[in-house]
């Protein structure tokens, strides 16, 4: 099927010397080490708190990295026409995953307040934590991290750099090359998130294991990703860029991946939920034992709504996926509600009796986010803001989602 568009032009597709997002990389980057380094203060002194805090910010900013270089991956494995004109923007969001490795250096020094595993005298006298050590250890632990950071930052450099290059050099050799890359990439990306999500989150409670672990953090990493993408394309849409370029179909196939991957994190969360409460083993349940009291029981009650049951509802119908404001409330809902999906997660090991939200906790997840939000603003006036030469740009441009 033959595309007659006309494509955009050159000066269309750059970031204007004077628009606001140049300035996006300063204002956020200064906010972001300012809210983090409040946040240590606010803690006064309880530093197992604040790395608690820390933690989940950390595993939340990550996971839209990490979403963004599946969204990537995905779309080169399938050869995806539709997704061209928004793609650059994905690479735009998983560029910063270099950050994480220097975000990541809290955590080890706070590994003794986080991890109770890294105390050798406590596993001395507890037999279950001698049968993992040969897997929990801490260095061994360090060696899998720089083996994750190391993986994730080539393949967002690799893929990045190539769909650049691509915007000078045109023609089918670097799709054709970025699409067989792409396979072995996600099953390292499989790998690697899942390894990644039990080290750093299923270990806070290394009592506790689940099989569905992985697929649980992968899962909220997606559709977050998702959701991110769409509120920044119609941020940029709002702010005069990409008319006419990215259209209302875009956005309905956008919507559609996050109303359908919010199915798919509800499938795995209550698949991890009704399993482990079906068996009734005493060492799978104590995950869900620990938050079935005071408050945080109510937040997950809040999750089984808010992450699933009014996003469900919301984004179902093809309408309201095509109005601007409309899906950019269900993307900044759905964003939300994933912090509190991993709040939900990591501070029960700290705050054992209910919720205790604090300044700290704010300060951590804005600081992280901002310097996310940042290295991505400065990734994406570094290129042109679509793949300007993809040989499926033309079908991109002419996408109808009937």
């Amino acid at each position: 099927m033959g595309h007659h568009v006309t494509l955009p032009s050159n000066e269309s597709v750059q970031l204007p010397a004077g628009h606001r997002l140049r300035r996006f990389p300063l204002i956020f980057g200064v906010v972001g080490v300012l809210c983090l380094a409040g946040s240590w203060f606010a803690a006064g002194g309880d530093h197992k708190a604040f790395y608690h805090s820390y933690l989940t910010a950390f595993l939340f900013g990550l996971s839209i990295a990490l979403g963004a270089l599946f969204f990537t991956l995905f779309q080169h494995a399938a050869s995806a026409g539709w997704s061209v004109v928004v793609r650059r923007v994905a690479e735009n969001l998983m560029a910063p995953l270099p950050i994480f490795a220097l975000l990541f250096i809290p955590l080890w020094f706070g590994r003794h307040d986080l991890y109770h595993w890294t105390d050798l005298e406590h596993v001395a006298h507890d037999p279950v934590l001698l049968g993992k050590q040969g897997f929990l250890n801490e260095g061994f632990w360090m060696v899998r991290a720089a083996i994750y950071f190391g993986l994730w930052t080539l393949m967002s450099w690799w893929f990045r750099s190539k769909s650049i290059r691509q915007d000078s050099e045109g023609g089918t050799a670097l799709s054709r090359l970025m699409q067989m890359r792409s396979y072995p990439a996600i099953m390292a990306f499989a790998l690697t998130i899942s390894f990644a999500a039990i080290d750093w989150g299923m270990s806070l409670d290394p009592h506790w294991y689940s099989t569905m672990w992985g697929v649980y953090y992968f899962a909220g990493s997606i559709v977050s990703a998702f959701a991110m993408l769409g509120f920044s394309v119609l941020l940029m849409q709002r702010w005069g860029l990409l008319q006419g370029i990215v259209t209302k179909d875009h956005f309905h196939d956008i919507g559609k991946l996050v109303f359908a991957f919010t199915v798919f994190w509800a499938y795995i969360a209550f698949s991890q939920y009704f399993l482990i409460w079906y068996a009734n083993i005493p060492e799978e349940t104590s995950f869900f034992h620990r938050r079935a009291v005071n408050t945080w029981y109510v937040l997950g009650i809040y999750l089984m709504i808010g992450h699933f049951g009014l996003p469900f509802f919301f984004l179902m119908g093809r309408t309201l996926k095509k109005i601007p404001w409309s899906l950019a409330l269900g993307c900044v809902w759905i964003i939300t509600f994933h912090y509190l999906d991993l709040y939900y997660v990591v501070m029960p090991n700290v705050h054992k009796s209910g919720i205790t939200a604090s300044l700290v906790d704010g300060l951590t997840a804005i600081g992280v986010l901002s310097i996310y939000i940042a290295l991505a603003a400065w990734f994406l006036g570094k290129a042109a803001l679509i793949p300007q030469k993809d040989p499926r740009l033309p079908e991109s441009l002419a996408f109808q989602n009937f």
